[in-house]
């Protein structure tokens, strides 16, 4: 499988655009589409290094293309060349049974958000949030999905849910680190130094319906829409962390897409 990743596209450190593909005409809607989500951040929790305007847009547009292509080569999933930034109040969220939500450590739900995330998740969406690091990022964002789920603890999913074994068998929970991070150890012999021992256990947890069904998941102490984005790096991070960030993206997909 790592070489149907690889022989798709060439690695060009200088040349980094995304791909493009057109879908059979007539049939635009009658595919998936990767809608990330727009937030806010008023600084309740921190404004961070990054325009709080813009935190939601990190990585994009290339990692959400990258992945969307990546998701229509391995699978039968036929998916949108364009993707869509939308937000919580937008009258075609539900349009959209998948959300993707970058950075979410400092964002901050309004009260009309919490409301249609809740009936949104509740009705069969699913929220991936994913490229938040430490405790106090993840004490954040959990503070906000208890506004919206007052009654519903997220947990640690084992590495025996089936999230982890649909298309792609993994062996381990993914993890990917930053792009610095990453490329950095490729001089190490693959070690990656973390910043902070807060940050070195990965952790996907998960916010259930009464199903068991998972509403939303919390991809923690782990960055997949870097290895998304970055894919063009070069040939060891590509093999090293894109192919991970590939692989459980597509199973998270699949997943939302099927239960």
């Amino acid at each position: 499988m790592l070489a149907q990743f690889r022989n798709a596209r060439e690695f060009d450190s200088e040349n980094s655009a995304a791909p493009a593909w057109t879908n059979q005409p007539g049939f635009e809607k009658d595919v998936f589409t990767f809608a990330r989500l727009k937030y806010m951040v008023n600084g309740e929790y921190g404004y961070g290094h990054t325009d709080p305007r813009k935190r939601w847009l990190i990585d994009a547009p290339d990692s959400d293309l990258n992945f969307s292509f990546r998701l229509q080569q391995v699978t039968s999933i036929k998916v949108n060349p364009d993707g869509r930034f939308i937000e919580l109040t937008d009258k075609e969220l539900f349009d959209y049974p998948f959300i993707y939500i970058v950075e979410p450590g400092r964002l901050t739900f309004t009260d009309p958000e919490i409301d249609i995330l809740k009936r949104y998740l509740l009705n069969g969406g699913f929220l991936m949030c994913d490229d938040f690091w430490g405790d106090r990022e993840w004490r954040n964002f959990a503070k906000e999905l208890k506004k919206v789920f007052p009654d519903r603890e997220p947990a640690d999913l084992p590495l025996s849910h089936p999230i982890f074994h649909g298309v792609f068998d993994l062996k381990e929970l993914p993890q990917v680190p930053g792009v610095e991070l990453g490329i950095m150890a490729e001089y190490r012999g693959g070690q990656v130094s973390y910043r902070y021992s807060d940050e070195r256990e990965v952790h996907y947890r998960a916010i259930t319906d009464d199903k068991g069904r998972i509403m939303v998941l919390c991809c923690h102490n782990t960055d997949l829409g870097d290895g998304w984005e970055r894919e063009t790096y070069g040939e060891w991070y590509f093999e090293t962390f894109s192919t991970r960030s590939y692989m459980m993206g597509v199973n998270i997909v699949t997943y939302a897409m099927t239960h």
